[in-house]
């Protein structure tokens, strides 16, 4: 108990310390050979042009290495049904938990998000595999999914308990313990598709005025039947995610042009239960609406969250791209649903070239898809989706 209130007595002094030197220090290197009470009392210090999700986490790793000893009992107790913890119920030492705060509030800045709101940060098992040998008294090591492109990634850096590092394989599941200081992606993703949306809902109000439809009354008739398409079953062959990052969290863009105008129509549509590759779900949800769309015809883009996604960017990148290529068309009615791929392919070929790397990964593309129609066993252009879409009119009350 006294080693533990030793070490939170100085790291609340270092947290009040001048940092000038160190957040120097921080900005000019790696971060892989700082020390933890560097890194505690510099967080807010990071240049934000430079940094990173995985910096953030790598330094909340290293914190929560430090209480193993301490509160590993603790958290084997409060594990939920899926072996995930809260950073509320991490119960760490003050200055610890002031520094989750902080890395959240900074995760947040950096992903677009509010800055109010609950921590974006959770502990997880990385296998469910592992908990009878943590319970069988075998000490987790504390990881964070690294910097760079997923699919390039070598090792993974986990700390132990004494805040020893270690290297583990990239591509294979560790043979011991391992907790993942990770994003709550499903609080992560579902405040991110709302900005998203957000950002799409401001594009269609400024398509729909100057006379035109304002966005309430933008392709909906009270009177009249919606026509929609939903998804029945969907696929995927690869959820694009090595074994640190955990489930997968996918969500659609619906790409085509406005039936009022020669503007892009965008949506986003979560689909939050498409977490793991080979195995089917039928969701039933609805995917397109159809009195968006010109020609009742659309693309509808898959993509997998990552950690370094600022969704407000991505989607005011999202519509700035397919607005700047519908301008160069002279005379969209002349092509007609032809040139919705056109906005498809410059949105996939953006995505390499102008966001940070492991930024939310594209899956698949499924490419000019009609209203009324049935597609059964759907493979996307990238055979790594398959979908059923079934078309689906909704009557008035």
């Amino acid at each position: 108990m006294n080693r533990l209130l030793k070490f939170a007595a100085l790291n609340s002094v270092l947290m009040l310390a001048s940092t000038t030197a160190f957040a120097s220090q921080l900005e000019q290197s790696s971060r892989a050979n700082i020390s933890t009470h560097t890194e505690l009392q510099s967080i807010d210090r990071f240049n934000t042009q430079n940094m990173q999700v995985a910096d953030i986490k790598r330094v909340v790793a290293k914190t929560v290495a430090a209480q193993l000893s301490a509160k590993q009992a603790n958290w084997l107790n409060r594990l939920d049904s899926a072996n995930k913890l809260s950073f509320a119920e991490l119960d760490l030492p003050t200055a610890s938990a002031q520094l989750s705060v902080q890395a959240s509030e900074q995760t947040r800045q950096l992903k677009g998000l509010s800055s109010d709101g609950q921590n974006v940060y959770q502990l997880r098992l990385a296998d469910d595999a592992m908990l009878s040998q943590w319970e069988n008294g075998q000490v987790p090591l504390v990881a964070f999914a690294p910097r760079g492109e997923d699919t390039q990634w070598i090792h993974v850096e986990a700390f132990d308990a004494n805040g020893e590092l270690h290297l583990l394989d990239a591509q294979q599941m560790p043979t011991r313990p391992v907790l993942v200081v990770e994003l709550d992606k499903q609080l992560v993703h579902r405040e991110g598709v709302e900005v998203m949306r957000k950002v799409f809902n401001q594009g269609r109000e400024r398509i729909a005025s100057g006379g035109f439809q304002s966005s309430s009354e933008f392709g909906v008739q009270q009177a009249a039947p919606i026509s929609t398409s939903v998804i029945s079953r969907i696929r995927l062959n690869d959820d694009k995610e090595p074994w640190i990052s955990g489930a997968a969290e996918v969500y659609a863009v619906v790409n085509g042009v406005s039936p009022t105008r020669d503007e892009p129509a965008l949506d986003v549509v979560d689909l939050p239960y498409l977490d793991h590759d080979g195995q089917d779900y039928t969701p039933n949800q609805i995917l397109i609406h159809w009195e968006r769309y010109r020609w009742q015809a659309a693309d509808v883009l898959l993509m997998e969250h990552d950690d370094n996604t600022n969704y407000q960017e991505l989607a005011s990148t999202f519509l700035n791209i397919v607005t700047q290529v519908m301008r160069l068309i002279p005379d969209p009615n002349v092509q007609g649903y032809a040139i919705i791929p056109q906005l498809t392919n410059e949105l996939i070929k953006a995505m390499p070239s102008h966001w940070f790397t492991n930024d939310d990964d594209y899956v698949d593309v499924f490419y000019t898809l009609f209203e009324n129609r049935q597609y059964n066993n759907l493979m996307g252009a990238s055979n790594n989706a398959k979908m059923t879409l079934s078309p689906l009119t909704i009557e008035p009350r």
